[in-house]
């Protein structure tokens, strides 16, 4: 949700808890979404303001996303900054928990690169639309003035964006705060509920969170190809990654395919590891306590180099396609 006019609360240990649901939940995935955790992250640092950041990071009265502010002043700061703000512990952990949840299935989907690219273009969209929706009501309706100078924080405008990308096609229903609804239109009663159940929230930044959503599935639907900001990220992390990539070519790393107990292909330079022999005829690495290849039979020569004779007539004549033969065999057991 996102917060109208208020100060923090005192801490109620709800953060430990959020933290604890957190790693049980990174613990039990096998991709652990780096984007996720580091939104996370920030979002809960902003909030505690731990040490330093105490004093580098701007108060929350300095970013309130105001559009009679921003417009007025073009104070961007914010623009880019009040959704990483929290009015109290309740608020920022409810926010979390549905980031969480949301974010942990759509970075697994779309890959951490396109993942962080659509969260930072739903974030200036959906501040964007509320920003315009709200200078749009003062113009045309006397009650647009409210609107125009309400104040508020929190990441529920992304998080609306992003249940409406995560349900877009979606034949589900799902329960939104006890009522069974498709899913397709989630956000929409979540819209409606919580605007009539929650005091003090921001409609138009929930509204610009949905629309924003709908814009980008738009967006793309109409864009083959990738995002610039997708593309730039991704040239970005190829940069940081090339030192990694400088060095496993200096040292010769190459990860290798496994297979059964041996491999094939073996190292890049063609010399054995220590306790493993390489058969000539089929190229499969044999454990140094065998005598005999257990793919293809040939005998282990008495040279200690990877290239080996075979021991019998019939390893000499065999073809490729008995080779394959004996290799389902072998792995098929």
């Amino acid at each position: 949700m996102d917060g109208g006019v208020g100060r923090r609360g005192r801490s109620r240990g709800m953060i430990p808890l959020l933290a604890l649901h957190a790693l049980a939940e990174y613990y039990r995935l096998d991709h652990k979404p780096p984007v996720t955790a580091a939104l996370l992250g920030a979002n809960t640092l902003v909030y505690l303001r731990p040490g330093a950041l105490h004093h580098l990071l701007p108060s929350i009265d300095q970013v309130w996303f105001n559009p009679h502010l921003i417009l007025k002043y073009r104070d961007w700061r914010r623009f880019l900054l009040s959704p990483f703000y929290h009015l109290n512990e309740s608020h920022l952990v409810y926010n979390m928990f549905s980031l969480l949840w949301k974010g942990v299935q759509l970075e697994s989907l779309m890959g951490s690169t396109e993942f962080a690219s659509m969260v930072a273009v739903l974030l200036a969209m959906s501040q964007g639309i509320t920003l315009l929706m709200s200078k749009s009501l003062l113009l045309f309706f006397d009650y647009g003035r409210s609107y125009y100078n309400e104040y508020s924080v929190g990441f529920s405008g992304v998080l609306f964006a992003l249940k409406v990308v995560l349900n877009a096609h979606s034949e589900n229903y799902s329960y939104v705060h006890g009522i069974l609804v498709p899913s397709r239109y989630a956000a929409w009663a979540e819209l409606i509920l919580i605007q009539m159940f929650v005091p003090g929230v921001s409609f138009l930044g929930h509204l610009g969170g949905i629309l924003a959503g709908i814009l980008y599935l738009r967006l793309k639907g109409t864009y083959s190809g990738s995002d610039p900001l997708t593309f730039l990220m991704r040239g970005i992390g190829g940069i940081l990654k090339l030192p990694m990539r400088i060095l496993r070519s200096l040292f010769g790393y190459r990860r290798r395919r496994i297979s059964g107990r041996g491999t094939v292909g073996g190292n890049r330079w063609g010399l054995d590891e220590p306790g493993v022999w390489r058969c000539q005829a089929c190229t499969y690495d044999n454990s140094g306590w065998l005598e005999d290849c257990e793919m293809c039979g040939s005998t282990r020569g008495g040279s200690s180099s990877s290239l080996l004779r075979p021991s019998s007539p019939l390893s000499d004549d065999l073809s490729l396609e008995e080779l394959r033969r004996r290799r389902v065999e072998r792995f098929g057991r």
